[in-house]
């Protein structure tokens, strides 16, 4: 069965005059079905459902998923964001080889981990992700791993308790300009973004570096250049560009919605500023298609 998604309207809301490159036609399928199967029974977190994303029925049905580690509820509130902020559970010891198992059992070849925010952690949950790679090696050897994580309030022990379980791609998104920080994410820092980026690559150069940026928001043309600018300074590779879309009315509002002609020229001019793959569209995410995009980088 076929079915139109309106994706600005997760959890039954539905609007209306959206863009039409903004509305996706997807068909349930075993092995979606299957998918959704597993994450439930296995009791597991993704970012896919907790963030509302447009893409879930193109990934699930290929049977791929961005596993999110450290419960549902993030100690962060950004603007943008679909996960719910409240006081997490305490980590499960556990849930790294679950995702793991999970990994392993559907065959992927390249996953995505993530997690909500955790500033009640010491480590920020740095040592949860290091599990949770090391528990996929084990496991499911021939699975390329990307990291997808916060920025740990700049700690660089964090960030080097990652980097040594050896991800292929370590992302962190800087997700809006300068100017909108604040505004966007008001518990991060537009520098300290560009300094994990810039330290992961310190640290393990071997690595290759990956963020992400929202447009929609009420960036300005030379603000977006800038931050591209900025971005690749600090020897970032790779790259998404997609559409802010409002979750909720809770939610920053759409200022703009950007065509997919102007996704296009943001992609080639991130390239002519040096970033060696990037990955630019309306409905773009930071794990979309993340596999090419790390192939892209060796």
């Amino acid at each position: 069965m076929s079915e139109l998604l309106e994706i600005e309207a997760p959890r039954g809301r539905r609007h209306t005059g959206r863009p039409p490159w903004l509305r996706i036609r997807f068909q349930q399928t075993p092995e979606l079905e299957a998918l959704q199967d597993l994450v439930r029974e296995r009791r597991l977190h993704t970012v896919c459902q907790s963030a509302a994303c447009p893409n879930l029925p193109e990934c699930w049905s290929r049977g791929t998923a961005t596993f999110m580690l450290g419960g549902a509820r993030c100690t962060r509130r950004c603007g943008f964001c679909e996960v719910h902020t409240g006081r997490p559970d305490p980590l499960d010891p556990l849930e790294p080889r679950r995702v793991a198992d999970a990994i392993a059992a559907l065959g992927l070849r390249f996953a995505v981990v993530t997690a909500v925010a955790r500033d009640d952690v010491e480590d920020g949950g740095a040592a949860h992700f290091a599990a949770t790679i090391e528990a996929t090696r084990e496991v499911a050897p021939g699975c390329k791993i990307e990291v997808l994580i916060p920025d740990f309030k700049g700690s660089e022990d964090a960030l080097r308790t990652v980097l040594d379980a050896g991800p292929d791609v370590l992302n962190h998104n800087v997700e809006t300009v300068e100017r909108l920080q604040r505004r966007v994410r008001p518990q991060g820092r537009y520098e300290r973004s560009l300094d994990v980026l810039a330290l992961a690559r310190r640290l393990r150069s071997d690595i290759p570096t990956k963020t992400g940026i929202m447009l929609g928001l009420g960036e300005r043309e030379d603000e977006i250049r800038q931050t591209l600018i900025d971005i690749c300074e600090q020897g970032c590779g790779l790259l998404t560009i997609g559409q802010y879309l409002r979750p909720s009315p809770l939610h920053l509002p759409v200022e703009r919605y950007v065509t997919p002609a102007e996704f296009d020229a943001w992609g080639e001019e991130a390239r002519r500023i040096g970033f060696r793959e990037v990955a630019s569209g309306p409905l773009v995410r930071s794990s979309y298609r993340a596999e090419q995009l790390a192939a892209a980088q060796r």
